[in-house]
C-alpha cells in the first residue's frame, strides 16, 4: 500500500488566522497534514529567522488534531518543522492563505512567500498562497478552490528542484475568476510615507503608508493578471544573482 503523502502546512498570519485553516482543510483531502505555524501574526517578516531569542514550539489541539505553534517567524516554523518535528521530508509545502497581496515586489517582504522559499531551500516542493483580501471575514472558498486545483498538480507533476510558487487569487467570487496565468513578477513598487503621529503621552511615533505603484504595461505578469480576474501564478527561485549583468562587470575584475 502506498504511502499516503506528507503535507507541511504554514504561514504568517499566525496559526488560528482564517485562512490557514481553509488552507489546512484544503491539504487534508491530499494527504497526512502537519502544522507548523507562528503563535502570533508575523506578517512583513521577509526571510527573518531568530537568533537573539529562544524559540519555542507549543503543540495545540485544533480542530481535533495536534498542531504546532511556534513563537518564531515563518522560516524559524520550517527550519523546525523539517530538523526537529517531521520524521520525514514532507512531499509539498504549503503556505497561507495570506490575507492579502503577495504579488510583484511584495514577494520580497513576505513572510507566507518566505516560508514557502525556504521550502524550496530544504529542495520541497512548495506553494504560497495568498488571497488578496487583508480582511479577517474575507471569503477564502475561490482560493481554496484554486488550492484543490494546484496541490494535487504539485504532488503528481513535482516543481522543479529549489523553485516554489508564487500563487496570488483575485478577490472576486468563483464565477469571476476567468482561470489561472503563468506569469512573471510585475515591475512596481510601494511609494511609502511615514505618516508622523503623537502618542496619548504627547511622543512621536511613525506609521508606515504608502500607494502601489505599476510602472509595468505588460500583460504577462502578474498585476495583470489579477487586474483581470485571472488566478496568477510566478515561478519564484532563491538565487537573485543579476545574471544579465555579469559581462557588464566583467572588466571589474582584478587579479592580485
Amino acid at each position: 500500500m502506498a504511502e499516503r503523502k506528507l503535507i507541511l502546512v504554514c504561514n504568517d498570519d499566525g496559526i488560528t488566522a482564517p485562512g490557514i485553516r481553509a488552507l489546512i482543510a484544503v491539504a487534508k483531502e491530499f494527504g497526512d497534514v502537519v502544522v507548523v505555524a507562528p503563535d502570533k501574526p508575523q506578517s512583513a517578516m521577509g526571510h527573518a529567522i531568530t537568533i537573539n531569542a529562544t524559540l519555542r514550539v507549543n503543540p495545540i489541539l485544533m480542530d481535533g488534531d495536534t498542531e504546532y505553534a511556534c513563537s518564531g517567524t515563518p522560516v524559524d516554523c520550517i527550519k523546525l518543522a523539517v530538523n526537529k518535528i517531521l520524521h520525514r521530508k514532507p512531499d509539498l509545502l504549503v503556505s497561507g492563505i495570506n490575507h492579502g497581496s503577495n504579488a510583484s515586489i511584495n514577494v520580497i517582504y513576505s513572510g507566507t512567500m518566505s516560508a514557502a522559499m525556504e521550502g524550496a531551500l530544504e529542495r520541497i516542493p512548495s506553494i504560497g498562497f495568498s488571497l488578496l483580501d487583508h480582511s479577517i471575514d474575507a471569503d477564502f472558498s475561490a482560493a481554496q478552490e484554486v488550492a484543490r486545483k494546484l496541490i494535487p498538480m504539485a504532488l503528481e507533476k513535482g516543481i522543479p528542484e529549489g523553485i516554489c510558487l508564487n500563487v496570488n487569487i483575485p478577490n472576486v467570487t468563483q464565477e469571476l475568476i476567468k482561470g489561472i496565468r503563468i506569469c512573471r513578477q510585475a515591475d512596481a513598487n510601494w511609494e511609502e510615507e511615514f505618516d508622523e503621529r503623537k502618542d496619548p503621552s504627547g511622543k512621536t511615533y511613525f506609521w508606515l503608508t504608502g500607494v502601489f505603484r505599476n510602472y509595468d504595461s505588460g500583460t504577462d505578469t502578474d498585476v495583470w493578471a489579477l487586474e483581470h480576474n485571472y488566478v496568477s501564478v510566478v515561478p519564484c527561485k532563491f538565487d537573485i544573482t543579476a545574471h544579465d549583468t555579469l559581462g557588464t562587470f566583467k572588466t571589474w575584475e582584478q587579479d592580485v
